[in-house]
């Protein structure tokens, strides 16, 4: 649905995105990470159709972004990361003016207006005033107005920015309820814990290259050679079952640790493997609370993926 090939922008002997590659698939939700100046804006409003690109190019839909960018704006809801309202205008003529400007006829614009009104949960501040609106319904009006002409996909450069706490959550319940309904959507942000909830994908850009790009969870695995298994126990001296883990075939003896009443250890087997480690616990007489793998948090997959690169 999204693809972009080769895509560089230079200003002067600045080089703001160089050869980035990126392909999203249809109703994905990607995240694409990084922090401020590392190239995300740029990406986006090259795809959004604002920027020429110094070279490279994109596809939305089919449609050629440097060739076509008048299909491309058709198929396409694009929210910057900072945006104007008009003085004097009440939110339903706000969305109105968007959609003439789609082109969408007269008879449909109030049928379609007062649906995504419903849809943003802003029905309420429909004969309100814009540039009287807190800072989040703000943020879900300039998502209306992305959605007036119903496009398949979504561009959002830093969506939830500005929110407070429940705005932010809000926006994403939004995000996740617009992916149902089909949409693909990019999104990006420099919270990670934004994104980790619901985005299906991630991209990892720093400093103008793309660095990393797929599923969390296959990242993840990329990362960690061998995945680390966290046993919690209810058993006083739950060092004394180490000896277990370290005689497992599957588990590195070396890295076994215990704090408190967890042991840790790295492990390279499969699920019958783990299986038989639990049972091999029990036998033993531990009383096992927990037994799980340790998830990489989005913050560390992305520190251990910039690392080189920062260094």
């Amino acid at each position: 649905m999204i693809e972009v090939i080769d895509f560089t922008k230079q200003y002067g002997d600045f080089m703001a995105v160089d050869g980035l590659n990126l392909s999203i698939a249809e109703g994905e939700i990607y995240g694409f990470i990084g922090p401020n100046g590392a190239g995300k804006s740029t990406t986006i409003r090259f795809l959004a159709t604002l920027l020429r690109p110094t070279s490279g190019e994109g596809r939305i839909a089919g449609h050629s972004v440097t060739q076509d960018p008048m299909a491309v704006r058709r198929v396409i809801g694009f929210m910057p990361d900072d945006f104007g309202v008009y003085d004097g205008m009440k939110v339903w003529e706000f969305l109105d003016f968007f959609a003439v400007a789609y082109e969408i006829p007269r008879l449909e614009r109030r049928r379609t207006i007062g649906e995504v009104l419903e849809l943003l949960d802003l029905t309420h501040k429909r004969d309100d005033f814009v540039n009287g609106l807190s800072k989040g319904m703000k943020q879900r009006l300039c998502l209306a107005k992305t959605l007036v002409h119903n496009p398949p996909v979504l561009i959002l450069d830093e969506p939830a920015s500005g929110l407070d706490p429940r705005a932010r959550l809000e926006m994403k319940s939004l995000l996740s309820e617009l992916s149902r309904m089909g949409k693909t959507i990019l999104v990006s942000s420099h919270i990670l814990s934004e994104l980790a909830d619901f985005c299906t994908s991630i991209g990892v850009i720093e400093r103008g290259k793309l660095l990393a790009s797929g599923s969390i969870q296959e990242i993840q695995r990329e990362l960690r050679a061998h995945r680390v298994l966290k046993v919690r126990l209810l058993n006083e001296s739950p060092e004394r079952f180490a000896h277990v883990l370290k005689e497992h075939s599957a588990v590195k003896a070396e890295s076994v640790n215990t704090i408190d009443r967890t042991l840790s250890a790295e492990f390279e087997g499969d699920g019958s493997a783990q299986a038989d480690l639990l049972r091999r616990l029990i036998d033993s007489g531990a009383i096992v609370e927990a037994f799980d793998e340790e998830q990489l948090s989005l913050e560390d997959v992305f520190m251990m993926i910039t690392k080189g690169v920062v260094n």
